[in-house]
């Protein structure tokens, strides 16, 4: 990598970065969505949801200790929509057209930017598993170290999700309802909240719909890493999605349509 890509890279990140300060209100609403499903719903389901023998784990584990993964998937699902929406904000503000007549290619620049929405959301994430240790939420403490590569793929992963999605949406209006329409679908049908065998007693149908979801395999990465184990079908699945959303934004982005029908519009 040149001097000038690097300066790229890092030109990018601190414009995240500035972006990210500007709105502190996202960063106190990044850590109240998954606090209040810490605090309220997993104190008021701790007695009535039993789990026991669960990997990783291995004994009974309290509801809070299981759902804490989940909910450090769901800063990172909501950052991948906040990299979506900015790059649609970006679009129709006018500044999308530097990065599209930029010299250097797209899929570097937009791997910049997924790359810079990833670190911006590192923080969210410890500061909400710093909060979780406070409420009694305690892996060990390797699993701190451990968990980081996990959260850069599973980072990954959602962002490039987001940027796929961010070629798709045609106006800042729509983007609102396209993430209701993403967030609580992909969220609700994973093992965020409970578990793949509870499920199956329960319902078959979406047992299997959680199965699939790739959301679900970044859950269990993150999960199994916490506690300082490797999920290798969560890390390929994983992955596999990262590569394949990437591919998918870059060809979108990278075809000329975007940029045709945007400066058509100017």
């Amino acid at each position: 990598m040149t001097a000038r890509s690097l300066r790229c890279f890092a030109g990018i990140v601190e414009r995240e970065f500035q972006r990210f300060l500007r709105q502190r209100s996202r960063f106190f609403a990044s850590l109240v969505r998954p606090l209040v499903w810490l605090v309220i719903f997993g104190t008021g389901l701790r007695s009535m949801v039993g789990l026991s023998d669960i990997p990783p784990y291995g004994t009974a584990v309290a509801y809070e200790d299981y759902i804490v993964p989940g909910l450090v998937g769901l800063i990172l699902l909501f950052n991948g929509m906040q990299i979506a929406l900015s790059m649609v904000f970006d679009r129709e503000m006018g500044s999308m057209k530097v990065l599209l007549v930029s010299p250097w290619p797209r899929w570097y620049l937009l791997t910049c930017r997924l790359m810079a929405g990833v670190i911006v959301a590192l923080p969210q994430v410890y500061a909400f598993l710093a909060c979780a240790w406070l409420w009694g939420v305690r892996p060990p403490v390797y699993g701190y170290f451990s968990v980081l590569p996990a959260l850069i793929l599973a980072g990954l992963m959602l962002g490039a999700v987001g940027l796929l999605l961010s070629s798709l949406v045609e106006q800042l209006e729509n983007f609102a309802g396209v993430m209701n329409f993403v967030i609580f679908p992909v969220f609700f049908a994973s093992t965020a909240l409970y578990p793949l065998q509870r499920l199956g007693e329960t319902s078959a149908v979406l047992a299997e719909v959680a199965r699939l979801n790739p959301f679900s395999h970044a859950v269990e990465l993150v999960r199994f890493a916490l506690y300082g184990r490797l999920e290798a079908g969560a890390l390929v699945i994983t992955a596999l999605t990262t590569i394949a959303a990437m591919a998918l934004a870059v060809w979108r982005y990278d075809s000329g349509r975007i940029l045709r029908r945007h400066l058509a519009a100017s």
